[in-house]
C-alpha cells in the first residue's frame, strides 16, 4: 500500500533503498513512488547511456517523480569559472551543451555547476569578473530549454578547500551579478552548516536566488536527526516559503541494509512532521 506523500520535494537518489528495492533503477524508483517521494536527483544521470536516460525519465513521468538535479559541470582540480584558461572555459561550455540536451531528455529542470577552485595568484575580484562572464555565456546556453543551474557553495573546513564558492551570500552576489533566471543558488543544507551556519536567517536573505536545496545532517552528511541540525524546524520554514522546491537527499545513510534504509525513510517522516 502507498503511503501518504511528503510535505515537502524531498529527492532520493539511486542506491539509497537499493537493498529493498533492488538494482534496477526502475523498480528503486517505484518503491520511492509508493514510500510517499515525489521527486527524485541523480548526480550521475550524464555518465549513464542514452537508452538509460530516457527509460528512467519515462518511468519517472510513469510515477510522477519530478526529476531533481544533474552534475552537469564540476571540478575539485581545476580553476575553471574563476580563471582565464581557454581550454577549461571551453570545456564547461561544452559541458553546458550536453547538459542542455541531458535536461530535454530526463525533463530535468535544474543542473548542477560547481565553478572549479579559485586561484592563488590572482585578485578575487578578477576571479570574480571572470566567474560572471563565463556563467553569463553559459546562460546563453541554457535559456532556450529553460534549464537552470544551480551554483553549489561547498565547505572549505570538511569536505572540498580551495572551492571557488563557499558561503551562501558570496553565491547570492555572484547570481545577482549574473542577474539572469537560469542561474540561482543551490543551498546544501550540510555545506552551509559547516561553513556559516545561521541557517534560516541565510536561507531567508539568500531566497529570491535560491533554486534548489540539498541536505544531510552534520557531522556525519547521513539522514536527518542523526547530527545536530534540528531539519523540523528548517523544513518546517522552508514549507512556509515555498512548496515547490525540490530537497535533494544527497547524504549516505547512517545504517546498513534494509534497517538502514527504513531509518531514512523514518527520519525524513519525523522530519517531515510538521
Amino acid at each position: 500500500m502507498s503511503q501518504p506523500k511528503f510535505k515537502l520535494k524531498y529527492a532520493p537518489h539511486f542506491g539509497m533503498f537499493q537493498q529493498s528495492a533492488g538494482e534496477d533503477l526502475c523498480d528503486q524508483l517505484k518503491f520511492a513512488a509508493d514510500e510517499g517521494f515525489t521527486a527524485w536527483e541523480d548526480n550521475g544521470m550524464p555518465r549513464r547511456e542514452v537508452a538509460v536516460q530516457e527509460k528512467v525519465a519515462k518511468e519517472m513521468q510513469k510515477l510522477k517523480l519530478e526529476m531533481g538535479v544533474f552534475v552537469a559541470t564540476a571540478t575539485f582540480e581545476h580553476v575553471t569559472f574563476a580563471g582565464t584558461d581557454e581550454a577549461l572555459r571551453q570545456k564547461v561550455l561544452d559541458d553546458m551543451k550536453a547538459a542542455v540536451e541531458i535536461g530535454k531528455r530526463v525533463n530535468a529542470k535544474f543542473c548542477t555547476v560547481v565553478p572549479g577552485l579559485y586561484d592563488l595568484k590572482l585578485a578575487m575580484g578578477y576571479q570574480t569578473a571572470n566567474a560572471i562572464d563565463l556563467l553569463r555565456r553559459c546562460c546563453e546556453l541554457c535559456e532556450k530549454s529553460g534549464l537552470v543551474m544551480v551554483l553549489e557553495p561547498l565547505n572549505r573546513l570538511q569536505n572540498h578547500p580551495r572551492v571557488f564558492i563557499a558561503s551562501s551570500p558570496e553565491t547570492y552576489a555572484l547570481c545577482k551579478a549574473v542577474n539572469h533566471p537560469c542561474c540561482k543558488i543551490l543551498f546544501d543544507i550540510y555545506h552551509q552548516q559547516i561553513t556559516e551556519g545561521n541557517l534560516i536567517p541565510n536561507i531567508d536573505q539568500s531566497w529570491s536566488e535560491i533554486g534548489y536545496f540539498q541536505c544531510g545532517d552534520n557531522p556525519g552528511r547521513k539522514e536527518p536527526t542523526t547530527g545536530e541540525i534540528n531539519y523540523r524546524n528548517v523544513f518546517k520554514h522552508i514549507h512556509g516559503k515555498s512548496t515547490t522546491l525540490i530537497m535533494g537527499m544527497e547524504h549516505g545513510n547512517s545504517r546498513p541494509g534494509k534497517d538502514g534504509e527504513r531509518a531514512v525513510i523514518q527520519a525524513y517522516r519525523a522530519s517531515d512532521d510538521f
